[in-house]
């Protein structure tokens, strides 16, 4: 299904192409244009970004770019486990971003394909993806990147960097967790913090196959990923190592403030046992003696005398006054 917005900005399949001067900026360029472009200048680099499932995206890649029709068929695809290789040389790649799009969750992650031969740099994505375009936005300002490798760290490092701010979030929904009275309102402080936990395992899932997928980058990318930028990769490896250490952290502390919400549930609920244990034991040596003496047959003790309703009633407070004394010697009270 295509994204009404997208429909209006497609050429094609194309959602935008750029044809890097190696200085930093670029000119834009037509999918036509793209489908044929050969280098005109040094330095030069295509980069189209494309809408994967549109038709014909799969057969342009088998047709032009002359790719395997098992690559051609993974860069389409929704398999969106993150991983990378080398194919003779280009690169390939499946790397995947937090989703910000409206009524997402964190965890629901957009995976964005990468096809490279040096010359040319092909994205894909389904969903709509935020990080193309901020690198987009610094190419046309002239502060962009000047080759395809430094153009796939770029896009690796702000991909990265914005899913710190998804963790930033949670940590800071969890102080705020921590600082709130559980009192007031702990059944929807549980019900959030059970989100976090499933945010934290979503990200870990997906992150963790994306630690390797870099290292594969940074490891396998052939000769034109210059050393520059395996070591920009490897700065994006440590990045990711922190994040993933973070993401336990925030795991663990939502775990500790359930567990200490539902701690303090089960006491209050314990508290409330006891008291109306305590209750129901007080008044019922009470009752046995009340009901008793309320039987109607005869021979109840007092019926005639106008003095047994106060005699009676002193009963029970001695009783009342003897239980106290019991349930204190016991430590009940």
């Amino acid at each position: 299904m295509i994204n009404p917005q997208d429909a209006l900005e497609l050429d094609g399949p194309m959602l935008f192409g750029r044809v890097l001067d190696g200085k930093g900026g670029a000119r834009p360029i037509t999918w036509d244009e793209a489908s044929r472009w050969e280098p005109q200048a040094e330095g030069e680099v295509l980069w189209v970004h494309l809408c994967r499932n549109r038709p014909g995206v799969q057969e342009w890649f088998e047709e032009v770019r002359k790719v395997p029709e098992p690559t051609a068929e993974l860069l389409v695809s929704n398999a969106s486990r993150p991983r990378a290789f080398r194919e003779g040389g280009t690169l390939v790649g499946t790397l995947r971003g937090i989703n910000f799009n409206p009524g997402a969750e964190p965890e629901d992650m957009v995976s964005m394909q990468l096809w490279c031969d040096g010359a040319r740099l092909v994205t894909l994505r389904r969903l709509k993806l935020q990080t193309p375009r901020d690198v987009l936005a610094k190419i046309d300002a002239g502060r962009g990147p000047t080759d395809a490798g430094a153009l796939i760290t770029h896009l690796t490092e702000l991909m990265i960097a914005r899913m710190n701010q998804a963790i930033v979030d949670m940590n800071d929904f969890i102080d705020d967790c921590e600082a709130a009275d559980p009192d007031d309102n702990a059944e929807e402080l549980l019900d959030k913090i059970s989100d976090i936990r499933r945010n934290c395992l979503g990200l870990k899932r997906h992150m963790g196959p994306q630690h390797v997928a870099l290292e594969a980058i940074a490891r396998d990318a052939p000769a034109w990923f210059e050393d520059h930028d395996r070591r920009e990769i490897a700065e994006s490896i440590d990045r990711l190592r922190r994040y993933l250490d973070d993401i336990d952290v925030s795991k663990e502390s939502a775990v500790v403030l359930q567990d200490e919400l539902r701690a303090r549930a089960l006491a209050r609920s314990e508290r409330t046992n006891y008291v109306l244990t305590v209750v129901a034991a007080v008044f019922l040596p009470l009752g046995f003696l009340t009901g008793l003496l309320g039987i109607n047959v005869g021979g109840i003790p007092g019926v005639e005398d106008q003095d047994a309703f106060w005699i009676v009633v002193g009963l029970c407070g001695l009783v009342f006054l003897g239980q106290l004394l019991l349930f204190w010697r016991w430590r009940w009270l």
